[in-house]
């Protein structure tokens, strides 16, 4: 008799990500192949907690990598994280020539046109990488640089507007969504871990459905926002009033250079943004500022400072300092997330998944951003899983 723990156990889950030579998703590999070879510990991890583990998701062991990108090496990304400090260079020496396989996957991405033919190439991509590898699921996962928002793309209400825009190479689709839009053609569910627009068109939206996919997002919460998720329910329980909550970032790397353009960070503080008025329940004053400092390198820096009043009408203040190295914070979550996504798709959701809000700071599909709400619904969620085929 076959044990359906073995079963599980056995399933071959492909990770294909956008942007797949930065940081994160370099990051991200390093440490799934130091896992699946038992040579890294699981700190950081959120699916091998137990409340969340349960859910029976694919093995690390398991994990297959690919991905979409325009230039680079995953090999001398690995070795200039090594050398920065954000990765052991002993487990980076380790896994070296496992890493070259991954990186000769990695194949060429969009380049800002949206039309029929490059839609159909991302897709291919996609379906080989599949059939290659004999894989069970392929979760895509958008670690590419932050888009500026992209109202037009709001505007491609239905499935028929959208390819047929595609096929007259009209398409207003900024490369995240192109991506978005592949990966459902080809089956594959989907996850924007960054600000850009990603699947959140009503057309790929319908797209999603029609093909019992699902999706999550948006923008990883990885830091200061994580923070704030944590602390602002706190002055809601207490009865505190929040008069204002400025938050200022600093960080270096890519995420930083394209942050310093305003129309891509205008993407990045608006989701950042949004949590406090959602857990106070009132609008905050105070400015969220992301500054690029070249020097910071992969490392980030955010300094809260909070303003609130108590009883009586007694004025205080709160100043939180976070640091933290961005792509040991996300990498992690990330591969959590392939993990959650895939295991969603084989249970039969689609749509974005509500319980992966915990994950975001703009939880699509859900209506909560504190973090122990956000935790719960996650677990319910895990538990709701645990047993079902």
């Amino acid at each position: 008799m076959v044990n359906d723990d073995d079963v599980r156990g056995s399933r071959r889950t492909g990770v294909w990500f956008i942007g797949a030579r930065g940081s994160v998703a370099t990051t991200a590999t390093i440490g799934a192949l130091a896992l699946a070879r038992g040579g890294a510990p699981l700190t950081g991890l959120v699916t091998e907690l137990e409340e969340v583990a349960r859910a029976g998701l694919p093995p690390l062991d398991g994990l297959v990598i690919g991905g979409h990108d325009l230039a680079g090496s995953m090999v001398e990304r690995a070795q200039e994280l090594a050398r920065t400090g954000v990765v052991p260079p002993g487990v980076v020496a380790d896994v070296l020539d496992d890493l070259a396989v991954v990186d000769a996957r990695v194949r060429p991405g969009a380049e800002g046109v949206a039309d029929r033919a490059t839609a159909d190439s991302l897709e291919h991509d996609l379906r080989s990488f599949r059939d290659e590898h004999q894989l069970d699921h392929v979760v895509v996962v958008d670690v590419s640089s932050t888009e500026p928002p992209s109202p037009e793309a709001a505007r491609l209400g239905t499935l028929d507007e959208l390819d047929r825009a595609l096929d007259d190479g009209a398409a207003a689709l900024p490369p995240s969504s192109l991506y978005a839009y592949a990966a459902f053609r080809a089956d594959c569910p989907f996850v924007e871990f960054t600000p850009s627009t990603g699947p959140l068109v009503p057309a790929l939206e319908e797209l999603a459905k029609a093909r019992h996919l699902p999706w999550a997002g948006r923008d990883g919460k990885t830091g200061e926002t994580l923070v704030k998720s944590a602390l602002a329910p706190m002055f809601a329980m207490r009865a505190l009033a929040v008069r204002s909550w400025s938050a200022f970032n600093i960080l270096g790397g890519g995420d930083g250079r394209t942050l310093a353009d305003p129309a891509a960070a205008a993407s990045k503080t608006a989701t950042k943004a949004m949590a406090l008025e959602a857990i106070l329940g009132y609008p905050v004053d105070g400015p969220v500022r992301i500054d690029h400092v070249a020097d910071m390198g992969d490392w980030k820096t955010a300094w809260d400072h909070v303003s609130f009043e108590g009883f009586l009408g007694t004025r205080m203040r709160m100043q939180v300092t976070w640091e933290g190295c961005d792509s040991a914070l996300a990498a992690p979550l990330v591969i959590d997330l392939a993990r959650l996504v895939a295991r969603a798709h084989e249970a039969g959701h689609s749509g974005p998944v509500a319980a992966l809000g915990f994950f975001f700071k703009e939880p699509l599909g859900g209506t909560t951003h504190a973090l122990a709400d956000q935790w719960q619904a996650l677990t319910r969620w895990c538990a709701e899983l645990d047993g079902v085929a």
